[in-house]
């Protein structure tokens, strides 16, 4: 790419779009576009075009979707598989009928089957059934993935997949009814702290900046231990959902954005099918055969267990509680570890290692509690 192409990032105030923006522009990019919602909503057909029509972006970088972790996913089904559908319909569209020169499409390894085998390549994909709790959701971003795959194949566009592990890191969302479970976890963690301490100004601090059902740092202390206690976060202890067996894997936020870019710069849908004569243009390539699972699993190859990630929050924070799994609520995938051969192949590796990242999101937190 040209340092003055014209890269527009949907969803660039988010988790990954935020940290993909702050690394392009570290790398010499200066012709960066982003919307806010409030600016753009993705799920206006019309408005989206519009914007295409307006600023005419040679590269796109779909980061925006609706997100969030199990207690989301289940409350929350018809939004999670109507939003993200309509999101990707009217971006991808528009991108091709504009004539975008490339797209990175970011997908999520929920995609593959609930007993997928471990760790999972991307030719699980579409083999068994998917989680029940995120089916909604994944499903969504499989018909992304495929839609980029079948632009490329009838049309000769030049989009990518890319299926990233879970993520965490700056700009990550806290909020306990919405959020995934390493930023969830930590501020359930750091609450109770508090709570144990009887440290009310950190506590009114941490709920006038994210109220939690309404009651921000205003209200009384009878009041706010009872909502927080909704969440499992009590004086001395925290509850967890499930029996903290699961297994998972953890990518930081700004590392998804280094290959997020490297990708974008060295890797075209022709190095991932292994076909040096497709070009931008070309119709579909049947001498090729079956052509799927064009996309591109992001992660690290290591796991843990959530018990093992509390237990490294808990140190992290320096908390001197307990922390007790009630096993009455789901687990949701026992375990999702990502096959990294295909990304290692195409020349990208992680760097840091979960210790180093849960101490960096946990200071970014209390830092944006001003502490």
């Amino acid at each position: 790419m040209e340092k003055n192409a014209k890269i527009y990032v949907a969803g660039h105030k988010g988790l990954v779009g935020s940290a993909i923006w702050k690394n392009l522009q570290q790398k010499g990019y200066t012709n960066l576009i982003g919307r806010t919602h409030k600016e753009l909503d993705l799920l206006d057909g019309l408005a989206v075009k519009a914007f295409f029509d307006v600023e005419q972006p040679e590269y796109v970088v779909l980061a925006a979707a609706f997100v969030g972790g199990i207690m989301a996913n289940s409350l929350y089904r018809a939004d999670f598989i109507y939003k993200n559908l309509q999101i990707q319909q009217n971006v991808i569209g528009e991108s091709f009928r504009h004539g975008v020169k490339k797209l990175l499409f970011l997908g999520s390894t929920c995609i593959y089957p609930k007993d997928a085998p471990q760790p999972m390549r991307e030719d699980a994909l579409l083999t068994s059934p998917l989680e029940y709790t995120n089916e909604p959701y994944a499903l969504a971003k499989i018909a992304g993935l495929k839609l980029c795959e079948s632009f490329n194949l009838q049309y000769g566009t030049n989009y990518i997949a890319v299926m990233p592990t879970n993520l965490y890191g700056p700009n990550d969302n806290f909020h306990l009814e919405k959020s995934h479970v390493m930023p969830a976890m930590i501020r359930k963690i750091y609450l109770s702290k508090l709570l144990t301490d009887n440290a009310w100004t950190g506590i009114r601090r941490d709920l006038e900046l994210r109220p939690v059902e309404g009651v921000d740092g205003t209200a009384s202390e009878e009041a706010i231990e009872s909502v927080l206690g909704k969440y499992g976060i009590f004086r001395g202890k925290v509850l967890l959902w499930g029996t903290g067996r699961p297994l998972r894997e953890f990518l930081w936020s700004e590392e998804m954005a280094d290959a997020s870019v490297y990708i974008l710069e060295h890797v075209d849908f022709k190095d991932i099918i292994g076909a040096a004569d497709y070009s931008a243009g070309n119709a579909a390539i049947p001498a090729l055969g079956d052509i799927r699972n064009c996309h591109i699993n992001v992660g690290t190859g290591k796991e843990l267990t959530i018990r093992q990630l509390a237990d490294l929050i808990v140190r992290t924070v320096g908390y001197q509680g307990g922390v007790e799994f009630d096993a009455s609520k789901p687990d949701g995938t026992m375990r999702k570890l990502t096959d990294v051969t295909k990304l290692h192949s195409l020349g990208w590796h992680h760097k840091i290692e979960i210790e180093e990242g849960v101490t960096r999101l946990y200071q970014w937190y209390r830092q944006s509690l001003g502490i």
